[in-house]
């Protein structure tokens, strides 16, 4: 008989076909780099990391899972609708109902509902795209397991219904393109984020990750600048650029941290618009006197 719960659900998520990998214990971050490339189904690493007597949480990487996670979250002031309330108004105007699937009760009082991401389809992380406090984990994103525990509570398994596939209605809703929040250039529009940009963007975000106590929001700010000065220059989707960051920027709000969605999104949008203002030249100037 086990006496380590926490590998008993990195096990039985991982025969689910659910790559899994390390938080640090009692928080919400990452325990390792690369988590997305590094997370794992395999039971002998599996094994080797949960039996290694450090704690650790689990987090389910959505993308390499083909998940897609509805995290329905409270409302920070009464009377004003949360997730789960957004996300059945939502339904309602549709004519739908959504089915029973597995669901995760968060130490916050959310619930985080689990789907199938369709063949064929490929959705991002998302915040408050459907509805307000509802948010998504796809690809690039991950979720904390049930079984982990946090200074604040568990998390805990109320539905083990299997996941069916997620609507076609939301998958809709969530793949149409909201209009930009910042006045970026239209006349060069980049979705390409390779090379130099890609590593930006990913450098960003990983400082974002592992930004320390205490210095969340100048981390966020200085990466959300940043970053903007690449949209202002038109060398990198405004949209891309903020879904990413929110992604990061996830990885901040725990227990052990006053973040809140809400913040994180004010710093981020705050900081694009402040670097899209002031653009980062990408190419160097033409030297005075010789031909362009």
């Amino acid at each position: 008989m086990s006496t380590n719960p926490l590998h008993d659900w990195a096990q039985h998520l991982a025969s689910r076909g659910w790559a899994v990998f390390p938080l640090a214990p009692g928080t919400k971050r990452p325990a390792i780099r690369e988590w997305e490339h590094r997370a794992t189904t395999d039971p002998d690493r599996i094994k080797s990391c949960w039996h290694a007597g450090a704690g650790f949480g689990i987090g389910i990487a959505t993308g390499p899972a083909r998940l897609v996670v509805l995290d329905l979250d409270p409302a920070p002031d009464a009377g004003e609708p949360d997730g789960a309330g957004g996300l059945a108004a939502l339904a309602q105007a549709r004519g739908v109902a959504l089915a029973a699937t597995w669901t995760v009760a968060t130490p916050r009082g959310g619930t985080h509902l689990y789907y199938r991401t369709p063949p064929g389809v490929r959705l991002r992380n998302t915040a408050g795209t459907l509805a307000s406090h509802v948010d998504t984990r796809a690809e690039g994103g991950y979720v904390v397991a049930p079984g982990t525990i946090l200074p604040g509570g568990g998390y805990e398994l109320l539905d083990d219904t299997d996941p069916p596939e997620l609507p076609a209605w939301l998958v809709q809703a969530l793949s149409e393109r909201p209009a930009a929040a910042l006045s970026a250039p239209t006349e060069r529009p980049c979705t390409d984020v390779g090379g130099y940009v890609g590593a930006a963007l990913r450098g960003e975000c990983d400082k974002v990750r592992h930004a320390p106590a205490g210095r969340h929001n100048a981390v966020l700010c200085r990466a959300a600048y940043a970053l903007g000065q690449l949209v202002g220059a038109g060398v990198l989707a405004q949209a891309r650029a903020r879904a990413e960051l929110v992604s990061a920027g996830g990885f901040l709000i725990g227990a052990d941290c006053g973040c809140t969605n809400v913040e994180v999104a004010r710093v981020i949008d705050s900081g694009l618009a402040a670097g899209a203002r002031n653009p980062r030249r990408t190419a160097p100037r033409t030297s005075p006197g010789k031909a362009a």
